[in-house]
């Protein structure tokens, strides 16, 4: 998409943002809004950094109970406000998955250049479809999709290729002191939570009204 020139230079360099997730946590579904937002209003980089939200959940998965306030299609407030202002379609899952797989799919595809495609697609394929993402066969699908390789995708998640990758993601965000998701690192500027999008709007201005130049280096030299 072009970006409004009116608020950054043709010549600017990107200003990159990176965001920790988990498919299970429904805010950072809204999160995600938010940053597609800055990726039409502004010139960014952005990249995915799992955070595995629920590591004693069995390989299986386990059935979600519903909460309260929550209907058969809607999520309850003020999560179901949120969505619907996003324009984000969130129906109550049926599952809660062990999503390591998928944070390693997720990690696959940005490898192949296709971080944002398969992250909206997966989110798409488990709150509004309602699909277990701990199951390979979902996870292929979400692939195929998006036009990667899913037999390629499936040996790498059978094989633990990017079990570690993962992991380690995991550990430099809980040795950051990340405590919750979403998380966004915005140039040096890390905050945590789906804000209004006037504070992302807000944390870019600050960003390109200074000399940011070293800042993501030295963020991540001391915790990433």
């Amino acid at each position: 998409m072009d970006n409004d020139t009116d608020k950054v230079p043709a010549n600017a360099d990107p200003v990159k943002i990176v965001v920790w997730y988990d498919y299970i946590w429904p805010w950072c579904y809204v999160g995600l809004e938010r940053v597609d937002r800055l990726s039409q209003d502004y010139n960014v980089k952005i990249e995915g950094r799992a955070y595995f939200l629920r590591p004693d959940t069995p390989k299986e998965g386990i059935i979600r109970e519903s909460r309260p306030g929550e209907t058969e299609n809607e999520l309850s407030d003020p999560i179901r406000g949120q969505a619907k202002d996003a324009n984000l379609i969130m129906k109550p899952p049926r599952v809660t998955p062990n999503t390591m797989y998928a944070l390693e799919a997720t990690e696959f595809a940005q490898q192949h250049g296709k971080f944002l495609e398969f992250h909206h697609a997966a989110y798409e394929a488990y709150w509004t479809n309602r699909k277990d993402l701990g199951d390979l066969e979902v996870i292929a699908s979400v692939a195929e999709s998006v036009d990667l390789d899913s037999a390629e995708l499936i040996k790498h998640l059978e094989n633990n290729k990017l079990t570690s990758t993962v992991t380690e993601q995991y550990q430099q965000a809980l040795n950051a002191g990340i405590r919750g998701i979403p998380t966004f690192l915005v140039g040096n500027l890390l905050f945590t939570g789906a804000h209004p999008y006037e504070i992302f709007e807000s944390a870019m201005s600050r960003i390109l009204s200074s000399d940011e130049s070293d800042s993501w280096q030295e963020y991540k030299t001391k915790s990433c």
